[in-house]
């Protein structure tokens, strides 16, 4: 019997199953309603019947024969510039709101509550439910998800944790640096194909040490990693691309065309698998051993301390393996890629890198073996260096990675603008068009990083940098215009280990390469496939310093 019987009902077409994207300072979430000045008292709000929206037959139209599942980031844009800041779509018998103004956005989290819940159903929650599996931080909801974040904010979220982590990464970019170099060298004028490729190698190598102390040999000399790591690289992209599609495609048709849900199952029974492996080797390994050195720990060995049960780590380091693979991938490959485009901007933190490996050579990075204390001290010194930090900000601007979060606020109805939002109504929380907003970021498809610099970071006099002209402070006029990592409980649990992972890998990259388009490469457009990645190969050509 195929498991598409027990598909879930349609929630909402956004990645609400993925961490929230949040900011490493933002403003304090308030626990009640807070509207924006000038919203009318409860007694005068409107209700859903009265805000805009398309109609049913045109949102399906739009998302099944105009493919929009893949272009759900471009929707939200155009719906704002349609219909306003706020807005209803209607897919069967599930209604969403969609919400895009940052103010707008600030008002739905500060009335989400100790427990938000991102949905109603999706399908990775129908998939652990069909294979009696446990979940992990993704898509647990309540007390277990408050256990489970509690646990892994203590190990990756608070100050300084990630650096436990920084010779491993350390390690994987110098392997990484070294695969550029010789596929740049094979090609006649340096041009390594699909970068997005190598990053993935790159994002799964760094993950499985940090999550299970496992090298697997994505990027050695050998040159390719082994079918089975390639394996996994390509079951997380099945899952990423059949997410929405298994929402998106109505249930009578998936029963009678099982082959999308079959194969998202497929694909996640073979991460949970692999998981599993790495889990009881690791947890043998410290079992036979007895007692760690100094630095060897993972996340399988914090949460067997916290005597977490072992179907439980299963299910907590699946999920974060595939949160971290693509994710620090696609930010890799869009800062090169603008980076390349914008050769003043490279050319400007190629000059504060190599400022900052003169006067700390912790910041050089040099060998594959470096120890711990030199990684950690690389790695503190990089989140110090403010147009580095700028870049990565900018790339998460422009391509953020989760371009839309949803929310069901469940205990009462809320507020919205000038609406009264019933409770268990979906919500969604259209980040990229917020950050490509003209009001909040002049220019905003441009790449600029100096608009998140103080005059102090640059030099310039007043008036040079375009953050510090008056009326235009450093980044956006609005804390919650850009909100790459979310905000509040269920920000992203591996922010500080994505930002370290990040800024060591373009250090090190830039400080051997000058990075350059492809010469005769055309644009490239992201696409949403869950999360928001590149609608093509890119392809860059590396020259070396």
């Amino acid at each position: 019997m195929s498991p598409s019987l027990r598909l879930p009902a349609r929630a909402a077409l956004l990645p609400h199953s993925l961490p929230e994207p949040g900011v490493p300072r933002g403003p304090p979430i308030a626990r009640t309603p807070h509207p924006p000045r000038g919203t009318p008292e409860p007694s005068r709000l409107r209700g859903l019947a009265e805000m805009p929206g398309p109609s049913s037959t045109a949102f399906i139209f739009e998302l099944l024969c105009r493919g929009g599942v893949r272009r759900l980031h471009e929707m939200q844009v155009r719906g704002r510039s349609r219909f306003g800041p706020l807005w209803k779509a209607r897919f069967g018998p599930v209604l969403t709101v969609h919400v895009a103004d940052p103010a707008l956005v600030a008002q739905v989290l500060r009335q989400e509550g100790p427990e938000p819940r991102r949905a109603l159903s999706c399908p990775w929650k129908e998939h652990r439910s069909l294979r009696g599996v446990p979940g992990g931080l993704l898509t647990l909801e309540g007390e277990a998800w408050r256990g489970s974040r509690r646990l892994l904010a203590r190990g990756l979220l608070r100050p300084g944790a990630a650096e436990a982590f920084a010779g491993p990464v350390a390690t994987v970019v110098a392997e990484l640096v070294a695969r550029l170099r010789r596929l740049q060298r094979q090609h006649p004028r340096g041009i390594v194909p699909d970068i997005g490729s190598e990053f993935n190698r790159f994002g799964l190598e760094a993950i499985s040490w940090v999550l299970f102390s496992s090298r697997l040999g994505c990027l050695g000399d050998a040159g390719e990693a082994s079918a089975d790591t390639e394996g996994v690289i390509r079951c997380v992209g099945t899952v990423l691309a059949l997410t929405l599609v298994t929402m998106a495609l109505p249930r009578p048709l998936l029963r009678v065309f099982p082959a999308p849900w079959d194969a998202f199952c497929h694909a996640w029974d073979q991460l949970f698998a692999f998981a599993k492996g790495h889990v009881d080797r690791r947890v043998a390994e410290v079992a036979a051993r007895g007692s760690l050195a100094e630095g060897d720990t993972c996340v399988t060995d914090l949460l067997a301390r916290e005597r977490v049960p072992v179907s439980s780590i299963y299910g907590n380091v699946t999920e974060l393996l595939l949160a971290g693979v693509d994710t620090v991938a696609s930010t890799l490959a869009w800062s090169l890629y603008e980076l390349a485009r914008n050769p003043g901007a490279q050319a400007a933190l190629h000059r504060e890198l190599v400022a900052a490996t003169a006067t700390n050579r912790a910041t050089s990075g040099d060998s594959a073996t470096t120890d711990s204390a030199t990684a950690a001290a690389t790695a503190t010194a990089l989140a110090r260096l403010p147009l580095l930090r700028a870049v990565v900000k900018e790339t998460l601007r422009l391509y953020p990675v989760i371009p839309g979060n949803a929310r069901v606020v469940s205990d009462s109805d809320i507020r919205v603008g000038d609406y009264l939002v019933p409770r268990q109504t979906l919500i969604t929380l259209c980040h990229y068009a917020t950050s490509r907003d003209s009001r909040f970021f002049p220019a905003p498809d441009a790449f600029r990083p100096e608009r998140w610099l103080r005059r102090r970071d640059t030099g310039d006099t007043p008036g040079d940098t375009p953050g510090d002209t008056p009326g235009h402070p450093p980044g956006p006029t609005h804390p919650f215009a850009s909100l790459p990592f979310g905000l509040g409980p269920r920000s992203c649990v591996g922010r500080r280990l994505a930002e370290l992972q990040l800024h060591m890998a373009l250090a090190q990259i830039l400080l051997r390469f000058e990075v350059r388009p492809e010469p005769g490469g055309g644009r490239v457009r992201p696409m949403t496939r869950t999360l928001l990645a590149p609608g093509a190969p890119i392809s860059l050509c590396f020259l070396e310093r």
